[in-house]
């Protein structure tokens, strides 16, 4: 059996706050909200979890740091040892200051590249994956928050109303 859900659309990011307060402390699940832009303290209205993505970013510059260290010692002390520029290579640790812009950018890269896989994993974004915005107006100029039903219609109506929605629609989902 599909659920029902409430989909209401505003037309202004203050308007969508109010009313997402006001929605959560009515104590009703807000399952989603959809908007054109990115709205500062929406998470924290809805009550999400903060997101860990800068800890895996400190982790992937950490992998990052770690396979230049690897490399640069295999590369240049161990496999094939040079004397350039008089620099003796008998090991890393006296040659590590002429290694630090390679080890800074493959941090970066590695951080950078893991990062975005993981968002688009974690997010569930595959290519030519179908959208799932209910309503292509909240990509232009329309908010819009979604919130199952149960058996509270009349309810959910009455205070979508009250908060300033100008469009409120009931949908199969």
């Amino acid at each position: 059996m599909a659920s029902k859900v409430i989909h209401a659309l505003y037309n202004d990011d203050d308007i969508l706050m109010l009313a997402v307060k006001k929605v959560k402390a009515a104590k009703h699940h807000i399952e989603e909200v959809y908007c054109p832009f990115p709205v500062h303290g929406l998470d924290k209205a809805m009550g999400l979890a903060p997101t860990r993505i800068a800890i895996t970013a400190f982790i992937y510059g950490c992998i990052g740091l770690a396979v230049a260290t690897v490399m640069m010692n295999f590369i240049m002390i161990q496999d094939w040892p040079q004397d350039i520029g008089g620099k003796p290579s008998f090991s890393y640790l006296e040659n590590m200051p002429a290694f630090v812009p390679i080890m800074f950018e493959l941090t970066v890269f590695f951080a950078a590249h893991l990062m975005v896989i993981t968002f688009y994993m974690r997010s569930k974004l595959w290519p030519f994956k179908q959208a799932e915005n209910p309503d292509v107006r909240t990509t232009d100029d329309l908010f819009l928050m979604e919130i199952e039903i149960h058996d509270n219609e009349e309810e959910l109506l009455a205070l979508l109303a009250d908060t300033g929605a100008v469009e409120i629609n009931i949908s199969e989902k």
